[in-house]
């Protein structure tokens, strides 16, 4: 019991020392979670301001790894300065294996292309002038010709992974500039990468004064496992590929083998004193990049650096980069930092004009493409920060790189800007809408039918479309019919590659009768129009975009579809055909130029428009946005029908209540959205105002309003006065006038105010046309994505 009574106290107290000692792992635990999540979401924060910039992820995360990395680095001891560098050497060991295994080292045994020419002569002319100027400043604390040749083969690379990222959100991956400057990135950074690591060999030699047997040794090495990971491990990599078919969950035995395998290609040297992040490098470069399991390593890691690594490391990178030892009123601190950017930004220009000159380009492209090259990113960081770490270079210096590589980036959007300018100036462009039609020119339309029953209502469109007899309207009467087996069996093959002639005799009398009452029109009251006849003849699934396509060849600034569903006797709508639903929706994506979708309720009907006195009373609803504004400019070719009583009605939303909804939240608009769409929309009225309005062709009339349900109550109050309304598909920006409309649309295709006038509690004797402006390709405002400027 004595004995019992003495050990209690020790046991006492080493109960307590654990216990504060887990409380103290676990505090630092929860600090670290808490300020990666903090980091991240500052992160993701700037970033998002910085979108509308178009500025990469790699400059938001610099502003805020030095920002938060500076303020934080007094709270951190030293365990935490070591973690956080294992953690760094980790993630980049990652992020270089990734590299090489996007990398294709065959290109080092083909003739140069014209991408490889123009990334050796930028890396060139860097290397020269970096060489040439470099000895003269103080950048480390030795003038060892080994890091002035490492400095400029860094100056001269450049970071494909951040260039590629840049090229492709902006939207001109697919033009000939894009492709070039991706695969001229990819060389440049491949051959510089693939230099520093042959020659860190021989610096590791000469600074841990190895004897030459051991460099030979330490080469034979890095020799064996590039012949490796060429040779012996595509055999391995397919073997599992081919037991792990596309499909099928990959089995875990495999793919344990198969990340063994890759660590252990990764590892070899580096018992030898090589450094891990070059290894990796040289191993993914060597390593078969098809297959499935190299697609799953490079996803897998990509995300994880995406997710998890680039907080940490742009955190250890501010963290590293003491501001305060910058050294901002020395001279030759500056001068560093000119010095840099000048060698970086006119070293690679310089190579890139000369090799434009010799391939053909024009001087500004060949500018543009420097301007881009010269881009830095993670890599470099992490060269410039470790070169500190290890006594190489001081903290200004370090810092003033880090500078140059955030410049380097910055600039890139304003050069990817400045080419698209270029490209829509020499780019022949075919902008298909009506607002940004000459109202001089003449109107084509693409004016689609499903049968007979659709003529009546056709005929009337084109006659109050066709404004004056010059320039008139010319149009394309297409017929959608759906190939089924048995009009498939009665084609007969033209003279024509695509040339095909239908002799099924339903669709050929369809067609006759067609024809017939058009021409007769034409012939009768045809004072400018110009009629011509096609037809789209396809599966259901393949005539949107055979309509698309017509409608581009022929420069069409208007395809009008039949609604799907067709009136009947007691004036409802049928259920309609889903087909031409699902054609009427996939035309509306994908057209070239507007699109409207008319249902015809009593238009058709309308035996003869005259043209000396008014036959057709037609209302225009104008809310805003861009598909209010084409329905406005469509219905100023229809004011200048003498047989046409055209009135305007402008929705517009009351103040009060579009600041309560706004501070309600009731929809999301960004401010400076809402300003560049009312200021168009004022715009666009204000011109058809002076036109139409002011001389009394066109009746206007207001109606100011405070919620959907009072838009709803209006649209009502509208039944019976009209026999044809002509409205926008979209909300425009006053949504709260059509806020929640959406919900309980029928018809989504025919949009809120479509889809109340077309649907059966409205008038059975009100046609509605639809009109939707179609989205610009590529998203250029109307430039295609794969332009070509070169």
């Amino acid at each position: 019991m004595a004995m019992t009574r003495v050990h209690e106290p020790s046991r006492s107290l080493a109960g307590n020392t654990c216990t504060i000692r887990l409380t103290e792992i676990f505090g630092r635990a929860t600090k670290s979670i808490l300020g990666f999540f903090l980091m991240m979401g500052l992160c993701n924060g700037v970033h998002y301001l910085l979108r509308p910039f178009s500025q990469p992820r790699t400059t938001s995360d610099t502003i805020v790894g030095l920002v938060v990395g500076n303020f934080m680095r007094k709270e951190l001891d030293l365990s935490i300065h070591k973690t956080l560098r294992y953690i760094v050497d980790f993630g980049m060991t990652c992020y270089m294996f990734v590299l090489g295994l996007e990398m294709d080292p065959c290109v080092l045994f083909k003739a140069p292309t014209r991408d490889a020419k123009v990334a050796y002569a930028g890396m060139i002319s860097t290397l020269i002038l970096a060489c040439s100027t470099i000895p003269f400043i103080s950048f480390s604390k030795s003038k060892e010709i080994s890091f002035i040749l490492s400095l400029s083969t860094v100056l001269s690379s450049t970071a494909s992974p951040v260039l590629t990222r840049l090229i492709t959100n902006l939207k001109i991956g697919r033009s000939d500039i894009g492709r070039l400057v991706i695969a001229a990135g990819m060389h440049s950074d491949f051959i510089s990468t693939l230099a520093i690591c042959i020659g860190y060999l021989f610096c590791q030699c000469q600074e841990t004064r190895l004897s030459i047997i051991n460099g030979f040794q330490l080469g034979f090495v890095l020799l064996i496992q590039m012949i490796m990971a060429a040779k012996v491990s595509p055999i391995f990599m397919n073997w599992v590929n081919n037991e792990n078919p596309e499909g099928k969950p990959m089995k875990g035995p495999h793919l344990v083998l198969a990340v063994a395998f890759m660590a252990f290609l990764c590892c070899c040297p580096t018992i030898f004193g090589y450094n891990p992040t070059l290894s990796a490098f040289l191993a993914g470069t060597f390593l078969p990049r098809e297959g499935r399991v190299s697609r799953w390593a490079i996803g897998k890691i990509n995300y994880l650096l995406t997710t998890v690594f680039y907080p940490i490391f742009f955190f250890w990178m501010g963290v590293e980069s003491k501001l305060s030892d910058f050294e901002p009123g020395q001279i030759i601190t500056w001068v560093r930092l000119l010095l840099l950017f000048a060698i970086v930004t006119v070293g690679k220009v310089v190579g890139t004009v000369i090799a434009g000159a010799i391939l053909g380009f024009h001087w500004p492209e060949s500018v543009a493409l420097g301007l881009l090259l010269t881009m830095k990113g993670h890599f470099h960081i992490y060269l410039a920060i470790s070169a500190k770490i290890a006594g190489k270079i001081s903290t200004s210096t370090s810092i003033a790189m880090v500078f140059v590589i955030f410049f380097t980036v910055v600039h890139a959007p304003k050069v990817v800007a400045h080419i698209i300018r270029r490209a829509r100036k020499r780019t022949p462009t075919h902008r298909m809408a009506l607002e940004l039609l000459d109202p001089s020119s003449e109107l084509k339309i693409l004016l689609c039918i499903h049968g007979p029953h659709n003529t009546g209502a056709a005929i009337n469109i084109m006659e109050i479309s066709r404004g004056t007899a010059n320039p008139g309207v010319v149009v394309y009467v297409t017929d959608m019919i759906e190939l089924t087996d048995e009009i498939a069996a009665t084609l007969v093959q033209g003279e024509g590659v695509d040339t095909v002639t239908v002799t099924h005799t339903g669709v050929t009398q369809m067609r006759d009768q067609v024809t017939t009452a058009f021409q007769r029109y034409v012939d009768e009251n045809g004072d400018g129009i110009t009629l011509r006849r096609m037809l789209a003849l396809s599966a259901f699934n393949c005539m949107a975009q055979d309509i698309c396509i017509l409608a581009e060849d022929l420069l069409g600034a208007l395809i009008i579809l039949p609604f799907h569903k067709n009136q009947r006797g007691d004036g409802s709508l049928s259920e309609g055909q889903a087909g031409f639903r699902y054609v009427n929706r996939k035309v509306i994506r994908h057209a070239p130029c507007s699109v409207g979708i008319l249902v015809d309720r009593g238009l058709g009907s309308v035996e003869k428009i005259s043209r000396s006195y008014v036959t057709l009373n037609v209302a225009v609803i104008f809310i805003g946005g861009k598909d209010d504004r084409e329905a406005l400019a469509y219905a100023g070719r229809v004011a200048r029908h003498p047989g046409v009583k055209l009135s305007v009605i402008r929705f517009l939303v009351d103040a009060d209540a579009e600041n309560a909804a706004r501070r309600a939240g009731t929809y999301r608009i960004s401010v400076a959205e809402q300003e560049e769409e009312m200021r168009q929309d004022d715009e666009c009225f204000a011109y058809f105002y002076e036109r139409h309005v002011a001389g009394g062709h066109v009746a206007y009339v207001e109606k100011h309003m405070a919620s959907s349900a009072e838009t709803y109550s209006t649209l009502k109050s509208l039944e019976g006065q009209y026999t044809l309304v002509i409205v926008g598909r979209g909300g425009g920006v006053n949504s709260v006038l059509t806020y929640g409309m959406n919900d309980w649309q029928q018809c989504p295709e025919l949009g809120p105010i479509g889809d109340v006038l077309s649907g059966s509690e409205f008038s059975a004797k009100t046609s509605v046309l639809i009109i939707h402006q179609h989205n610009l390709k590529g998203e250029l405002d109307g430039l295609d994505d794969d332009f070509s400027i070169m």
